[in-house]
């Protein structure tokens, strides 16, 4: 269990439960934020009986009792769930925060936390930035996440407002006049939605996800069948079943392809992890079934070379959004992996990660250039699993964009940080509400 002073006006006691991929909780109490162990994947018996043991037996044996319990917005993860009842138990308020809002305020927090002198010192100083504006932004990119509109978010961009609000006497977060106005997160910006083909065994079988997008990108009526040796191929279904016919038999896929047709159980998807998934099967460097859970996405970074320099993000404004909301097409990227198939694939692995990247890092750049911001003097946090990717992370880097500093995981009376992925959940859960209200 690791111990982080965090001064802040607000004397409630808070437990939030993480989400489930990843198991870990953390409790805040008069100024100091408890952050445990990642406990694994909760899906896992074992783990989700661990997970609930250590809770309780730390609530018991400090003398703990919570008046908010706070959890993921998924309805039916098993921490929502048990939260609802620990709730009840406790008679405690039960607050839910966004998946991706808890991962970018995971990465803010992380920002705050003094920094270490040596083996359990910590300095007055603060690992990132002394002063944030009222107004930045903050990119989350993962797997999955359920969405406040109720769809699977996972690439996301966000415009963080009317930040002022002091954290104690040593941080202030604006220099600018304090004012009432609750903090506002505005979605500006996502990847293109996909289809996950049969919903989440899609995140099991990319293959999935490739009959979908190939199809999307036939019915926009792009021609690029003479570009590769399935030229020859009599109807559009043909031309895809060429691309996963070593993963389906001819009436497995004839099963896929009618279900895709007829719409049924075809769930929409921002998610990142989902795309490089797809674009690691495209190429060849990933089965059909994965070993472990980033399996895909780690084979695609360790076959990475140097990216090609002729695809620039293709990114459209989403009609009829307030603010005005933009969508980096990643049809466009599959376009161009199909028709360069016969060319580097090592390259083109790179080139897809880095498409992702600078689109995202661009979406940002168009949000703030219609709210009359400084282009050159944008403040950007990042924060989500897929950050972790050396070539995305080295990215935003560049561009000055604020990444946790380190991404291992946490251990006992050592200081590592915060997980970025969802093994530092819990904490930007309680960062959120600590500096939301």
């Amino acid at each position: 269990m690791q111990i982080f002073n965090f001064s802040n006006n607000n004397k409630k006691i808070i437990l939030a439960l993480g989400a489930e991929s990843a198991g870990n909780f953390s409790i805040y109490k008069n100024n100091k934020i408890y952050f445990s162990k990642d406990f694994g994947d909760l899906l896992d018996d074992n783990n989700w009986l661990n997970f609930k043991k250590s809770i309780l037996n730390f609530l018991k044996k400090e003398k703990i009792k919570p008046n908010i319990i706070i959890t993921d917005l998924h309805p039916l993860m098993k921490t929502t769930l048990w939260g609802e009842e620990l709730a009840k138990k406790f008679k405690a308020e039960f607050i839910q925060v966004q998946h991706h809002h808890a991962h970018i305020f995971s990465a803010i927090g992380e920002s705050l936390l003094p920094l270490p002198l040596s083996k359990g010192e910590m300095s007055e100083g603060q690992r990132g930035f002394k002063n944030i504006p009222a107004t930045f932004y903050c990119l989350a990119l993962d797997g999955t996440g359920y969405g406040t509109d109720e769809l699977i978010w996972g690439g996301e961009c966000f415009a963080i407002s009317n930040f002022q609000f002091p954290i104690s006497k040593q941080i202030q977060n604006s220099k600018t006049q304090l004012t009432n106005k609750p903090i506002e997160i505005q979605r500006i910006g996502q990847l293109e939605n996909q289809i996950l083909l049969g919903g989440e065994i899609a995140i099991q079988e990319p293959a999935r996800i490739i009959i979908a997008i190939i199809k999307k990108i036939l019915n926009q009526k792009f021609e690029i069948r003479n570009k590769l040796k399935f030229k020859n191929s009599k109807s559009q279904k043909e031309f895809i079943y060429n691309f996963v016919k070593k993963y389906y038999s001819k009436n497995k896929f004839e099963l896929l392809y009618n279900q895709l047709e007829q719409n049924f159980n075809c769930i929409e998807t921002s998610s990142t992890g989902r795309i490089l998934d797809a674009v690691s099967l495209l190429l060849g460097f990933c089965g059909n079934e994965r070993k472990y859970k980033h399996e895909a996405i780690d084979l695609l970074e360790a076959n990475s070379t140097k990216p090609y320099t002729n695809l620039k993000p293709k990114i459209i404004e989403i009609k009829n959004t307030s603010p005005i909301n933009y969508s980096l097409q990643t049809t466009h990227l599959f376009k161009y992996l199909i028709k360069n198939l016969h060319k580097d694939k090592k390259r083109l692995a790179a080139t897809a990660q880095l498409y992702i990247a600078e689109g995202l890092c661009e979406i940002v750049k168009k949000s703030s250039v219609n709210s009359h911001q400084s282009s050159t003097n944008i403040q950007i946090f990042a924060g989500g699993g897929v950050t972790n990717n050396k070539i995305i992370s080295d990215y935003f880097a560049s561009k000055n964009v604020y990444l946790y500093k380190n991404t291992s995981p946490v251990i006992a009376e050592q200081f590592y940080g915060i997980p970025r992925g969802d093994a530092g959940l819990s904490f930007g859960q309680i960062i959120y509400f600590l500096l939301s209200n």
